[in-house]
Order: C-alpha cells, then structure tokens, then sequence
C-alpha cells in the first residue's frame, strides 16, 4: 500500500514525528509512506481544504492508495477531503477509532486532530492508532457477524458518492486555479506524484497545468 501523508500548515512542526510513527508500523506491515510534507512551520501555502485537494488528486490518480492527515482539531480535514469524489476521510482520535474505520468504513484517508488533547506521549498514541489502522485487511467487519451488512452499506455509499461527486478532471479545470498552482507546484507533490500515479490522463492534466 501506497500511504501519503499530508500535513497542513497549522501542524507543520509536527510532521517529521508524526511520519516517524506511521513510518514505523507502515514498514512492518509491508506498506511505503510519501511524505508530502509540509515540514516547514513556516511555509503557509498548504492549508486544510488544499490537503483535500491534495488527497483527492493523490487517491484519484493511483499515487497514493490512503493518505494520513488531519488539522487541529481534524475536524476541518476530514470536512475538506469528503467534499471530493473517491475520498472517504474519517475523523480518528484513538487507536480504537482506527481499527473500527479500518474495519467497518473501509476508507481510503484519515483525519487526526494535532492539536486539540495533543500532549505528552502523544507520539506513543499515534503508533498505537496506526498499529490498529492497519492491523488487517481493510473491510473485514465489525463485529465478525455484522460484516455483511457492513459491507453492504460500504457499496451504497460508494454509489452514492457517484452520483453526489463531480468527476476529479471536471474539478480540476473548475477550481480556482490559483488554488490548485499553490497546491501542485510543491517539489515534494511534483517528486512523488508523477513517481506512483498510474492515471496517465490525470497525470497529463496535472503535468499540463505545471507548465502552464
């Protein structure tokens, strides 16, 4: 599995400890995390709807299978990233959480809060939620006897994701396109993207609007 992790610029200074956590359980469990950043508490031009962007373009072109992010309170994240089609974000404060996401809602991302209850020891719980995130296959269900039904819902709301979500291309030829130049034309972004997405028509949309 393909893992991103984004942070946006409110969390920066947390980045470097948070890919250490998911980067510890993620090797064990197989999985390769691209760390999109951003590293730099002072670089301002990623913020938490730009992470949805961000999220929505990495799970749409194949260049990340699940992608790790969050904001504060994790609330604003989880918002951003489920406006897009293709994205299911859950909003994951306990180790608990992960493994019940991972098992009953099946998503593709996750929002932490970084700030909100965010202390000493920390770092130990981040381990534990990813311990749990990816502890099993994805969709198992939850409890064991629920697991048809569960799954069942799982394809309802894909489909009606479908319907409620704009395709990505026609979002991307939409948005404010100075948005989206502050969201692509990071080095970290350019580096891994056109490295793993396997859209080649996404891939040529993006690598269009940077030579622009």
């Amino acid at each position: 599995m393909k893992i991103a992790l984004i942070n946006e610029n409110s969390q920066a200074s947390k980045n470097r400890m948070i890919y250490e956590a998911l980067n510890k359980v993620a090797l064990k469990k197989g999985h390769v995390v691209h760390n999109y950043g951003i590293e730099n508490a002072e670089d301002v031009t990623l913020t938490y709807v730009q992470a949805g962007l961000l999220a929505a373009i990495l799970l749409n072109s194949g260049a990340a299978d699940f992608v790790v992010t969050g904001c504060g309170t994790g609330e604003g994240a989880m918002l951003a990233l489920n406006s897009f089609p293709n994205v299911l974000c859950g909003h994951i404060v306990d180790p608990t959480d992960a493994y019940l996401f991972a098992q009953i809602n099946n998503g593709n991302a996750i929002a932490i809060p970084f700030a909100k209850g965010f202390g000493w020891g920390s770092e130990l719980t981040l381990e534990s939620m990813f311990e749990e995130l990816f502890k099993e296959e994805f969709g198992k269900g939850y409890p064991k006897e629920r697991a048809i039904p569960e799954q069942r819902n799982k394809m309802i709301l894909d489909e009606v994701k479908k319907i409620t979500h704009t395709d990505i291309e026609e979002i991307l030829e939409k948005i404010d396109q100075d948005f989206l130049m502050q969201t692509i034309q990071r080095e970290t972004f350019q580096k891994y993207f056109f490295e793993n997405a396997t859209d080649e028509s996404l891939k040529k949309i993006i690598r269009d609007k940077l030579e622009k």
